[in-house]
């Protein structure tokens, strides 16, 4: 499930990448390193149009952004899970889940499930696992009864 690699050219607005920009970079993040970019861009990329181009990166094995990609997907699932998220915003979150639950290999099935078990039981969001990083750095599948 490769996603087609571009060469990279650097960020019209580093702050609001087009998805190409994106995807370019992922291929090639030596040419622009995470320290390099601006404060929480995490936070900043992990909204509804950048979602189907971080979650190809995140599906795709061959990406060197992988983790990055897997992180923001985290970061866009609990924005999901809200009370007040978006029905279209929830809707997507569903598909990417039964998406990555089919044809997802083992990182992106956990997230699938974590996923799953955060949207029946909202209570249980962790601000360190899922906007940390902490679910992709030590990769678990959350339990449905008890705390994480």
């Amino acid at each position: 499930m490769a996603v087609r690699e571009s060469t990279f050219y650097g960020f019209a607005n580093p702050v609001d990448p087009r998805p190409e920009e994106l995807q370019a970079w992922a291929y090639h993040p030596e040419a622009v390193p995470l320290s390099g970019m601006p404060p929480d861009w995490d936070l900043l990329i992990s909204g509804d149009v950048l979602a189907p181009t971080i979650f190809e990166l995140a599906m795709d094995r061959q990406c060197p952004s992988r983790r990055f990609a897997q992180h923001c997907m985290y970061i866009y699932a609990a924005d999901g899970v809200r009370q007040n998220a978006s029905g279209q915003r929830k809707r997507r979150l569903k598909k990417f889940v039964e998406r990555a639950e089919e044809v997802g290999d083992e990182p992106m099935s956990i997230w699938a499930h974590n996923c799953r078990v955060l949207m029946s039981r909202p209570e249980i969001f962790d601000y360190s696992d899922w906007i940390e990083g902490g679910l992709v750095r030590h990769p678990r599948r959350l339990g449905l009864f008890n705390r994480r």
